[in-house]
């Protein structure tokens, strides 16, 4: 047993406390579980009055308390019931609750007078003295005392050890497997997360694949297109064409790699130079990464879906456009990435669907939704789940997508495909 556990950890005390009554009435003996430190974990069943009265008295009370120390701990150094006479002349037991070499408490039970049969004598604490002998209420409760014989007490003593044990060695199992449970079901999770990575990363891999056919023929076009147009004099559609040529060569190499941080700025900025010749003025677009932090090692199209949802999704929809700002910047071990647009923003409803993953149209093919848990779910995959993706958004305000990851300047890929 490597975990100490607490005895009302793994024992239903009310239950405890039931049969400790039951146990009382039957026998006639007054009970009490106490914890390792002799602390109670259960009121007092048929406490005597002879007890209660003696204990009203500092220095007996004192002694009492140094009486079922000194039994519990005799009972748990011996691994079995320690019958004994107290202090006050009556005999008491304390029953030990030991499992696996752990001592969880003990069982204090007694409070009666034993019959003139064998008992070994030496078994008694240190007496009071005569400090209540004046007392008739006292004296009177002393012989009041109820008188059991040794057989009895001997017998009552073993049984209750072995239910109390057994009650506990049933407990100990039930926490032993509500742990093993809890680790299954972590285990469970963990596997399903993690088959539902790889499932992404497959599919995202096959599409990739898909858009590898004749890749040579769609080269050879636009590079056709980008000398046509330098033939003509359009210097506008021949940057466009060989942005687009160098995007297209961008995705289908490094689909299924890990990339710079500058590698991937360099993508977005071909990207934002083909969406600004489409928007015009209506777009502008700022980036800012801070120069140490370029080598850094990201998974592939990190970046890419976040700023294509703020135009498409955030400026395409305003008249007058707006702009999107990408920034990168140390914090502490980690790096945060914001890209930032003031467009028309994510409905709550909408953004909380996203990012938990739940609304319809997440299992039905939409990019928006499938992109953000995608890359959110491998950069946990690569990097753990204190890392990842954070939206923060405001209708007619504009969204704020935070990427966080750590400073990882040789990344090697933490999940097979």
């Amino acid at each position: 047993m490597n975990k100490f556990f607490h005895l009302s950890e793994i024992i239903d005390v009310d239950v405890l406390q039931k049969i400790q009554n039951y146990y009382s009435e039957a026998t006639g003996l007054a009970v009490v579980t106490v914890d390792y430190m002799g602390n109670p974990i259960t009121k007092f069943s048929n406490f005597s009055k002879y007890c209660s009265l003696i204990r009203k008295d500092a220095e007996c009370n004192e002694k009492c308390c140094h009486s079922d120390a000194h039994g519990g701990l005799e009972a748990a150094r011996i691994g079995k019931p320690y019958i004994y006479t107290c202090h006050g002349g009556l005999v008491d037991f304390a029953i030990p609750i030991v499992l696996e070499g752990q001592y969880f408490g003990s069982i204090m039970a007694g409070q009666v007078k034993v019959n003139k049969e064998s008992f070994d004598s030496k078994k008694c604490m240190e007496k009071v003295g005569n400090l209540w002998h004046d007392n008739a209420q006292i004296i009177d409760a002393y012989n009041n005392a109820p008188v059991i014989s040794y057989k009895k007490i001997y017998a009552a003593a073993n049984m209750m050890h072995i239910v109390a044990n057994h009650i506990v060695e049933k407990g100990l199992a039930n926490v032993y497997q509500e742990e093993l449970n809890k680790k299954n079901m972590e285990l469970l999770r963990e596997t399903k997360i993690k088959s539902e990575l790889e499932k992404a990363l497959k599919n995202a891999e096959i599409k990739a694949l898909q858009s590898q056919l004749n890749p040579h023929f769609l080269f050879n076009v636009l590079n056709t297109i980008g000398s046509l147009a330098l033939l003509e004099g359009a210097t506008k559609t021949e940057e466009l064409a060989i942005s687009f040529s160098e995007i297209l060569r961008y995705t289908l190499k490094k689909s299924n790699q890990i990339v710079t941080l500058e590698t991937s700025i360099k993508y977005i900025e071909k990207y934002l130079s083909i969406q600004k010749t489409r928007f015009g003025d209506r777009l502008e677009y700022n980036i800012d990464i801070q120069e140490e932090l370029l080598d850094l090692k990201i998974p592939f199209m990190t970046l890419q879906p976040f700023v294509e949802n703020s135009i498409n999704h955030g400026l395409e929809c305003k008249e007058d456009g707006g702009i999107v700002n990408i920034t990168g910047e140390s914090a502490g071990k980690d790096v945060i990435i914001s890209i930032i647009d003031n467009g028309i923003g994510i409905p709550e409803d909408k953004l909380d669907m996203i990012l938990n993953n739940s609304s319809q149209e997440c299992f039905e093919g939409k990019s928006t939704c499938i992109g953000i848990k995608n890359v959110d779910n491998i950069l946990k995959g690569y990097f753990g789940e204190e890392y990842g993706i954070s939206i923060d958004s405001k209708v007619n305000k504009g969204t704020i997508v935070t990427i966080k990851i750590p400073k990882i300047r040789n990344l090697r890929g933490a999940l097979s495909v």
